[in-house]
């Protein structure tokens, strides 16, 4: 809980109010947010009944699609359409943001910006660590997890956000905001964790993303692994992807922690 002062008339401050956390559970559920819970409860219990229905032909399938989602998730969701850190022709633009409609993250309109404001990514940005960060993790670890894609009452502006897909996304917004190391001075919680860097597609870097959030690469260094980043430098180099936004040596200057 959190603790905001009032001040009455005479603008002197009264005794600060404490502020109760959000309710995600026992809360009025909207059609909306039913349907969302069950997509994720279903998908969840598909994969406690797979062991049960073994094959190594489906495990394979399934590894096969959980990362060609989860890639389409970082590289057409995330870096092209949320962040425009690169631009693509259209018709490869639109195979791969349809392609990550298996993610089950919602649709690309959801993820990109127009003129009728920022899309639902681009508020945690813009609101990060706060109330009107859509996945806050002031509001607790499962909250900025997975339990905020439920609330269609308060991201109903913000858009909606396979199991392992699922959970990959998850992570970054709950862990990668209270474990991990920070390079930048971003002036929030965001961290970066290098043991996810491959599962997540480089996503992890996400203290180096918030440092730089219009950047295509978010694996600064060499050995940071970012498998996002080396598609994008793929169609870079067969003039398929243009206009790819890195940070300038200046910008870096400015985010460093002092040596």
């Amino acid at each position: 809980m959190d603790d905001t002062t009032k001040e009455d008339g005479s603008g002197s401050s009264r005794k600060p109010v404490r502020k109760e956390k959000r309710s995600y559970i026992f809360r009025k559920w909207t059609w909306i947010d039913v349907m969302k819970a069950s997509s994720v409860g279903t998908v969840h219990l598909l994969c406690i009944l797979a062991p049960f229905n073994f094959k190594w032909e489906a495990l394979l399938f399934g590894v096969i699609l959980a990362m060609m989602s989860a890639l389409s998730i970082t590289f057409s969701y995330h870096r092209n359409l949320a962040h425009r850190s690169f631009k693509l022709p259209k018709w490869l633009e639109y195979s791969f943001a349809y392609s990550a409609l298996f993610a089950l993250q919602g649709h690309p309109i959801d993820w990109a910006p127009d003129k009728s404001g920022p899309a639902l990514h681009r508020f945690h940005h813009q609101f990060t660590d706060s109330d009107r960060d859509p996945h806050s993790p002031i509001e607790g670890f499962w909250f900025s997890h997975v339990f905020w894609i439920f609330d269609s009452s308060y991201i109903r502006e913000k858009g909606v956000g396979g199991t392992i897909t699922y959970h990959g996304t998850g992570i970054v917004n709950s862990a990668c905001h209270i474990w991990g190391s920070r390079a930048w001075n971003t002036k929030d919680t965001s961290r970066n964790i290098w043991w996810l860097g491959p599962f997540t597609m480089g996503e992890s870097w996400h203290n180096n993303h918030h440092a730089f959030e219009t950047s295509a690469r978010y694996g600064l260094e060499w050995y940071q692994v970012d498998l996002s980043w080396y598609l994008i430098s793929f169609f870079q180099a067969l003039g398929l992807a243009t206009d790819v936004k890195l940070p300038s040596e200046a910008q870096k200057r400015k985010l460093a922690f002092a040596r």
